[in-house]
């Protein structure tokens, strides 16, 4: 994988906006190359569907053939890019702007489902998990550019962050892929007194 990010254009946006498309380029990323069949199987999909999205996501570059595996009659995805972002003097035109508002629409469906799962299987973690857990939030009263330092401050903290080596152990087991979500927002003006 190219351990690189992808910054789309207004296209590929509008590719990413289905929750679908979004979930499987995440296992990809997670979990390394898979067919359709296997994608389809962990997401309850089709295989037909998932083929379709999977065509979708190439033709935008965000997945590729895995050359390394495959034959004649199983097809293997790969992602191409380890993230996706965007900066902000990204999507400046009106239909980049729509494409953004709809890609950070599945964004949001596909985060909030996430969390949910955590949630309903927090229980049944190993305490060493739940200890390693939060599901927290601040409201700062802050102006924009603090704002933004703030955003990039914590960017800079999870960019930086080591990961373990595969198959790491430790006193508490073997580690696991660890979900890190950074939402970062003016309060929605209908919550504001």
């Amino acid at each position: 994988m190219d351990l690189t990010s992808i910054t789309p254009d207004a296209a590929g946006l509008r590719a990413l906006a289905h929750p679908a498309r979004l979930k499987i380029l995440g296992h990809l990323r997670a979990d390394g190359p898979a067919t359709a069949t296997s994608l389809a199987a962990r997401m309850g999909l089709t295989s037909g569907a998932t083929s379709y999205h999977l065509r979708t996501l190439a033709k935008h570059g965000f997945v590729v053939d895995d050359a390394e595996r495959g034959n004649g009659r199983e097809r293997w995805w790969a992602a191409a890019h380890q993230s996706t972002r965007s900066g902000p003097g990204d999507y400046r035109a009106p239909d980049e702007r729509d494409a953004l508002e709809g890609f950070l629409q599945a964004v949001a469906i596909v985060h909030t489902e996430r969390l949910q799962r955590f949630v309903e299987e927090r229980s049944s973690l190993p305490r060493e998990w739940v200890d390693a857990t939060t599901v927290s939030d601040w409201g700062l009263r802050l102006t924009p550019s603090r704002a933004r330092e703030l955003k990039e401050a914590l960017m800079a903290v999870v960019d930086g962050w080591v990961e373990d080596p595969e198959g790491a152990h430790d006193d508490s087991g073997d580690a696991s892929l660890f979900e890190v979500a950074i939402h970062a927002f003016p309060r929605p003006r209908a919550e504001q007194p």
